[in-house]
């Protein structure tokens, strides 16, 4: 029986591969088509009458007409809607919104999500993942077990007929039968609100299915896993599901990673496939086995634009669509979308690997990078800059945080990071060398900043206690799903509650 499913969904999900090529062929035609169209679906909304979308005939006159927005821009248009006003930003009711702590501020952001974003942006992404893997991959046989997935949790706000939690909580509580069919643990585990409580649930539920696949943030994905070979006493995870042959991941840069996922599945053939969503949507996929560049996902309902982030938060500050964007340039991603956000600045920083079809990498966060002395330091060069060094010191790293010092009279500045080892290099000095070295190859600012410690001195490393990074995420609520520790500020408050945290024993 299983192996018939196989064939079947192998064959549906190809179909969709005819598809993909309209907007192969026509990226720039099929996103111009789809902004009128969610122009056209919203001009009776609260903002398109205020911004006048039946007279917006073209991109030019959007471009000048629609400012672009931040999160807490639109706050109060959102708040309304989670008070039950409806047709403010978007046609169709919003039922959903996806709670995201934010990396950069405390305070949560609701992020609405739209019938037409479940099903034509995130359940499409769902599909459209499985049917890139299969085309790539003829022998799979992914349908014959389960896919592993780790999700969030759900609230019911006030009663309002609205609904928060985790995207991951509100795609598994809206899923389609087929899709909970070939998944495990079962919804009411996935959707248990505390961490530690549903950890071993989870293993519970999942040592004894045949899993051929997983999907969730690398991270918490890896506590879960190790705490799974420590249950069942075994060396790796093939042992105990040994038709495993995908993982896939997204929410953070997997490199940091990838050693330590190796070694729980030692097999040649092991796929690790990436994806690229957040809060707000779907953006891109893994197209091509054993590369890490994107396929930019042109039909999900989504209009992309792009901040050079050369001009980022000047005077000159200037947005470009996606027929005007450069090889290798780092943008900040904008984006108008079927659930009601015009021109949103997401907070991503991207770059693009080929114009033909457009693939991405992300480069980072726009608060989330270090430009405290002109070093423009990504958390693309800080991960990598880690595995390599990594892979060299045979080391491996949980997670880290960066943060600068600051230039204190004639002293000059650094970087301090504070580092949790899952395995500890021979020497931290070597270590400290070693990831300078590697950083400064990795970007030619910071070399610049570092050239005979012109203005920067050499980097500061402190080693974490076991478990500290952890402690911080249970300490401001964040255990779970999609929460991720900030790798790199311009200030010092997270290096310093950790810091602080480091000196306690919870």
């Amino acid at each position: 029986m299983s192996l018939l499913i196989n064939s079947i969904a192998s064959w549906l999900l190809k179909k969709r591969i005819h598809q993909m090529e309209l907007f192969l062929k026509y990226p720039n035609e099929v996103q111009e088509e789809l902004l009128h169209s969610l122009l056209r679906a919203a001009e009776q909304t609260e903002i398109g009458k205020n911004y006048d979308f039946s007279s917006v005939k073209n991109y030019k006159t959007f471009a000048e007409r629609v400012p672009v927005s931040t999160y807490e821009e639109l706050e109060p248009l959102i708040e309304k809607t989670r008070k039950g006003e409806q047709n403010v930003f978007w046609n169709t009711p919003i039922k959903w919104f996806a709670k995201s702590s934010g990396t950069t501020n405390a305070k949560s952001k609701f992020i609405p999500v739209s019938s037409e974003a479940l099903e034509n942006c995130h359940y499409k992404a769902s599909k459209d993942l499985l049917c890139l893997y299969l085309n790539n991959n003829e022998d799979s046989q992914l349908f014959t077990g389960k896919s592993l997935r780790l999700g969030g949790s759900k609230q019911l706000y006030e009663n309002n007929n609205t609904f928060f939690g985790d995207l991951s909580a509100i795609l598994i509580d809206n899923m389609p039968i087929w899709a909970e069919f070939s998944s495990t643990p079962s919804n009411k585990v996935s959707l248990m609100g505390d961490w530690e409580t549903k950890l071993p649930a989870i293993i519970n539920e999942t040592i004894n299915e045949n899993v051929t696949s997983l999907a969730g943030v690398p991270s918490w994905m890896l506590v879960l896993l190790n705490k799974t070979l420590e249950t069942k006493g075994k060396e790796n995870l093939l042992e105990i599901w040994p038709n495993t042959e995908v993982y896939f991941h997204g929410g953070v840069n997997f490199e940091p990673y990838r050693e330590q996922y190796k070694k729980l599945f030692p097999k040649e053939s092991f796929k690790y496939y990436e994806i690229y969503n957040a809060s707000e949507g779907f953006f891109a996929i893994q197209d091509q086995n054993n590369s890490n560049e994107l396929l930019l996902m042109l039909d999900y309902g989504i209009f992309y634009e792009f901040i050079p982030m050369d001009t980022f938060g000047t005077i000159n500050q200037k947005v470009i669509p996606l027929s005007e964007v450069e090889l290798f340039k780092n943008y900040a991603l904008v984006i108008t979308t079927n659930s009601g956000l015009w021109r949103y600045m997401i907070g991503d920083t991207i770059r693009f690997t080929s114009l033909n079809p457009y693939r991405i990498m992300v480069s980072g966060r726009t608060k989330h990078h270090i430009n405290v002395f002109g070093e423009e330091l990504m958390v693309e060069n800080t991960d990598k800059a880690i595995a390599k060094t990594c892979s060299k010191l045979n080391c491996e790293v949980i997670d880290y945080t960066v943060a600068p010092i600051f230039m204190n009279g004639k002293e000059k500045g650094a970087h301090e990071w504070i580092i949790e080892f899952k395995t500890y290099p021979d020497s931290i000095e070597n270590f400290s060398k070693c990831l300078d070295s590697n950083l400064q190859q990795l970007n030619s600012d910071y070399e610049a900043k570092r050239h005979n410690n012109m203005t920067l001195n050499p980097l500061v490393i402190n080693v974490a206690r076991s478990g500290l990074f952890y402690d911080w995420l249970k300490e401001n609520d964040k255990l779970g799903g999609q929460h991720k520790v900030p790798r790199l500020s311009n200030d010092r408050k997270y290096l310093d509650e950790l810091l602080k945290l480091q000196l306690i024993t919870i």
